[in-house]
Protein backbone atom coordinates (compact mmCIF):
# COMPACT_ATOMS: atom_id res chain seq x y z
CA UNK A 1 0.00 0.00 0.00
CA UNK A 2 2.86 2.41 0.74
CA UNK A 3 4.25 1.76 -2.74
CA UNK A 4 0.93 2.71 -4.34
CA UNK A 5 0.63 5.84 -2.22
CA UNK A 6 4.17 6.79 -3.22
CA UNK A 7 3.39 6.29 -6.90
CA UNK A 8 0.15 8.25 -6.68
CA UNK A 9 2.03 11.16 -5.17
CA UNK A 10 4.42 11.27 -8.13
CA UNK A 11 2.10 10.55 -11.06
CA UNK A 12 -1.37 11.59 -12.04
CA UNK A 13 -3.97 8.87 -12.75
CA UNK A 14 -3.51 9.17 -16.52
CA UNK A 15 0.23 8.55 -16.19
CA UNK A 16 -0.38 5.53 -13.97
CA UNK A 17 -2.83 3.98 -16.44
CA UNK A 18 -0.59 4.74 -19.43
CA UNK A 19 2.37 3.09 -17.69
CA UNK A 20 0.26 0.01 -16.97
CA UNK A 21 -0.88 -0.16 -20.61
CA UNK A 22 2.62 0.45 -22.00
CA UNK A 23 3.92 -2.52 -20.02
CA UNK A 24 1.53 -4.75 -21.97
CA UNK A 25 3.49 -6.87 -24.47
CA UNK A 26 0.59 -7.09 -26.95
CA UNK A 27 1.80 -5.52 -30.25
CA UNK A 28 -1.74 -4.53 -31.24
CA UNK A 29 -2.19 -2.55 -28.02
CA UNK A 30 1.27 -1.03 -28.47
CA UNK A 31 0.30 0.13 -31.97
CA UNK A 32 -2.99 1.55 -30.67
CA UNK A 33 -1.16 3.50 -27.95
CA UNK A 34 1.33 4.80 -30.49
CA UNK A 35 -1.49 6.04 -32.73
CA UNK A 36 -3.17 7.77 -29.79
CA UNK A 37 0.06 9.45 -28.66
CA UNK A 38 0.71 10.71 -32.18
CA UNK A 39 -2.78 12.17 -32.40
CA UNK A 40 -3.88 9.73 -35.09
CA UNK A 41 -7.57 9.88 -34.17
CA UNK A 42 -8.64 8.41 -37.51
CA UNK A 43 -6.45 5.36 -36.89
CA UNK A 44 -7.81 4.90 -33.36
CA UNK A 45 -11.38 5.24 -34.62
CA UNK A 46 -10.71 2.76 -37.43
CA UNK A 47 -9.28 0.31 -34.89
CA UNK A 48 -12.38 0.71 -32.69
CA UNK A 49 -14.74 0.30 -35.64
CA UNK A 50 -13.01 -2.90 -36.76
CA UNK A 51 -12.81 -4.30 -33.23
CA UNK A 52 -16.51 -3.71 -32.59
CA UNK A 53 -17.49 -5.06 -36.02
CA UNK A 54 -15.55 -8.27 -35.30
CA UNK A 55 -17.52 -8.57 -32.07
CA UNK A 56 -20.89 -8.04 -33.76
CA UNK A 57 -21.43 -4.49 -32.52
CA UNK A 58 -22.00 -1.17 -34.25
CA UNK A 59 -19.45 1.57 -33.52
CA UNK A 60 -21.86 4.48 -33.95
CA UNK A 61 -24.43 2.93 -31.62
CA UNK A 62 -21.83 1.98 -29.00
CA UNK A 63 -20.19 5.41 -29.15
CA UNK A 64 -23.55 7.11 -28.74
CA UNK A 65 -24.31 4.94 -25.70
CA UNK A 66 -20.87 5.77 -24.29
CA UNK A 67 -21.37 9.51 -24.75
CA UNK A 68 -24.80 9.33 -23.08
CA UNK A 69 -23.01 8.37 -19.87
CA UNK A 70 -21.64 11.92 -19.69
CA UNK A 71 -24.92 13.80 -20.05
Amino acid sequence: MDFIKGMLGKMNPQQIVMNMIKNNSNPIIANLISMAQQGNTAGVENFARNYLKENGKDYDSEFSNFMNNFK
